[in-house]
């Protein structure tokens, strides 16, 4: 069979090579493994430009094939020059889904992440996740599990430190929260997860973290959809959103501060100091700490606004740095968080 598949690839004939393709995903992984060495990458890469459905199709399964487990197959895939052929398939919006998979896999590998980014591959991601790409209303849907594949990409390309500026610069913020703020199907949460990671990524990064901060503080909505994400989200979303909400505020704390606040942060933040993971707990202390009245400004400017404080905002305070003091003498109860929180709320 091996020896078929090789042959089929090779021969030049596009019926013999969609049935050598189709014939090549039946193989074991060892087999299909051995058959990258003996240059079937290239002919299936062509096929991929084919006017063909069933040769199009055939050759993403194959490289899919391949790909799978292969660190070696991937790179040797990328270099051979699949990416644009398979922007081209997102574009034209053929095949979207099982291309989509396909430059997942390729992007989880870290040495195809930066020729994947400079092939123009991150302006089309964000335009599907987006709706942008659509030629049509009809062609204007996208499934969750797709959406779910291509911003997985994203979050891939963003952990390397000269990608997740690009993706800011691309536009990539307001469609990520979008994706985040419109969460209402089964899969959206998780899609809403890696986005709210990717945000993380781009906030984190120095050549990127101003523009991102901006970019997410101009877009409506945004600040309440991270405030109800420390509240409501899973573990790792919560993590997310307290390092955006934090980074905001250390870029700009006279201009995020109240724009935090105003959203009700305290409260879930106060159960995060105490429940969230490790990393999660540390933040959010000191983003309590940053929210504070008056601290670590020292400022006339800060002075001034906390005289003219209400009562009422003055006691919210005191009851903050009441909780935190506890924080760090020896860690607050769940309980005592709840109390606190029950205190603030009653005080609004």
């Amino acid at each position: 069979m091996e020896e078929f598949v090789v042959d089929a690839l090779l021969s030049g004939d596009e019926g013999e090579q969609i049935q050598g393709a189709i014939e090549m995903s039946k193989l074991s992984s060892k087999q299909r493994h051995k058959l990258a060495d003996r240059g079937v990458i290239p002919p299936l890469i062509s096929m991929l430009y084919s006017q063909d459905f069933g040769a199009m199709e055939a050759s993403l399964f194959a490289l899919l094939a391949l790909a799978s487990g292969s660190e070696r197959n991937k790179i040797q895939i990328v270099k051979g020059g699949a990416i644009p052929a398979m922007l081209n398939l997102l574009r034209s919006r053929s095949l979207v889904e099982l291309t989509a998979t396909a430059m997942l896999i390729l992007s989880s590998c870290g040495a195809n992440k930066l020729t994947i980014a400079s092939s123009g591959a991150i302006d089309t991601l964000i335009a599907i996740i987006s709706g942008e790409t659509a030629a049509s209303a009809s062609e204007s849907a996208i499934s969750p599990q797709t959406k779910l594949d291509v911003v997985s990409t994203l979050l891939n390309l963003s952990t390397s430190h000269r990608i997740a500026p690009l993706i800011v610069a691309s536009g990539g913020a307001p469609a990520l929260l979008d994706l985040i703020i419109a969460s209402d199907s089964p899969r959206s949460p998780e899609a809403a997860e890696k986005a709210m990671a990717v945000l993380e990524n781009a906030v984190a990064s120095s050549s990127s973290s101003s523009h991102a901060v901006r970019e997410v503080a101009r877009h409506g909505g945004a600040i309440r959809a991270l405030v109800e994400a420390v509240e409501e989200g899973s573990p790792e979303c919560r993590e997310h959103a307290v390092a955006i909400l934090l980074a905001m505020v250390r870029s700009c704390r006279e201009e995020h501060r109240e724009a935090v606040l105003r959203e009700g942060a305290v409260p879930g933040l106060l159960e995060l100091s105490v429940d969230g993971t490790g990393r999660a707990r540390e933040m959010a202390q000191h983003l309590l700490l940053l929210l504070r009245d008056g601290s670590g400004d020292g400022g006339g400017r800060a002075k001034q606004h906390q005289h003219h404080q209400t009562k009422k905002k003055k006691k919210k305070r005191e009851l903050v740095e009441q909780l935190m003091e506890e924080i760090d003498a020896e860690g607050a109860s769940l309980r005592l968080v709840e109390e606190m929180v029950a205190k603030l709320q009653h005080d609004r």
